[in-house]
């Protein structure tokens, strides 16, 4: 395996922001939280160094920054509100938050990601922000699909599936709301508790954070229920706890999937490209859940006029 060169860089300045005044370190050794393509993460005890995806835009960061700085009880605030370039990529340092435990699903905090959702979009958008990244992430698993290049049963319905949404789920139009303030990415995996080891539970990661519809944000949670892969009940928690907050991404009461059947479907679309791309590259059959995402795009039918473009918030 290949060492990612950022790696060493990047771990002595965390060692480097965790003790400033050059204190004795007796934290143990670093650890690498993440090294993918579009971020690097490393944690020096109770410090969080984070290397951004190589095409970030410095101005657009800034701007997701402030915004994490300026909500603390709803997003992880920085430790320092400003990037700075380590070896062509943009570094941010972060406090350590506590993840969620993903051996133990029961504990999963859906009130509580409902809660900090629907205070999200609630919160007013800073000029100039971006537009959030979700429809323009959809679209680059989509696009890794159609490159992967081998023939597989499970690719033509998933681009069935993607050909069913509007242009705006595409990324090929604008959105139809360009006022909200959406996180962009939300999974369980966007949640820490800070301060350690009970404090509230925040929302992590501003790569994605934009304006835009706030369906999307509730469209993987969404996606996994329709698909059988979420139960009833804990969708029903994560529903009610965001209508509870004055969420507006869906109405106050009734059916809210009018309101989230486009970014389900788009969400769905994502999840299942993302995993026949690694069945592909693997040579692996698909394991059950990534069945049940084929299959679900596969039942796929056309959206009615009604609901591809705006709709009721």
């Amino acid at each position: 395996m290949t060492t990612n060169p950022l790696l060493p860089t990047l771990t002595a300045k965390v060692g480097t922001a965790a003790h400033p005044n050059g204190t004795p370190c007796a934290c143990g050794a670093p650890v690498t939280l993440a090294d993918r393509p579009d971020a690097t993460v490393v944690r020096h005890a109770d410090t969080v160094a984070k290397a951004h995806a190589p095409d970030t835009a410095p101005t657009e960061l800034a701007l997701r920054l402030t915004v994490a700085a300026g909500l603390p009880d709803v997003l992880l605030p920085p430790l320092d509100p400003s990037s700075t370039p380590v070896d062509g990529r943009l570094v941010t340092l972060w406090p350590y938050g506590v993840p969620v435990d993903p051996d133990d699903p029961d504990a999963a905090p859906w009130e509580a990601a409902a809660t900090l959702l629907a205070r999200l979009h609630r919160s007013p958008a800073p000029p100039g922000l971006p537009p959030m990244r979700g429809p323009v992430k959809a679209a680059r698993a989509i696009a890794l699909l159609r490159a992967a290049g081998t023939p597989h049963p499970a690719v033509p319905p998933v681009l069935h599936a993607w050909a069913t949404l509007p242009a705006w789920a595409r990324a090929e139009a604008p959105m139809p709301d360009g006022t909200t303030l959406c996180h962009g990415d939300l999974h369980l995996g966007q949640l820490v508790r800070h301060p350690v080891p009970d404090g509230p539970w925040k929302l992590i990661d501003v790569d994605d954070l934009g304006v835009g519809v706030p369906a999307w944000d509730l469209a993987r949670p969404a996606a996994w229920y329709a698909c059988g892969l979420l139960p009833p009940d804990e969708w029903t928690r994560f529903l009610t706890a965001y209508r509870a907050a004055g969420g507006p991404a869906v109405p106050a009461a009734g059916d809210p999937w009018p309101a989230l059947d486009v970014a389900a479907r788009a969400l769905t679309a994502q999840s299942a490209a993302r995993a026949v791309v690694k069945a592909i590259a693997a040579d692996r059959s698909l394991d059950e859940v990534e069945l049940s995402l084929v299959d679900a795009c596969a039942r796929m039918r056309p959206i009615p006029p009604e609901l591809a473009g705006d709709f009721a918030k």
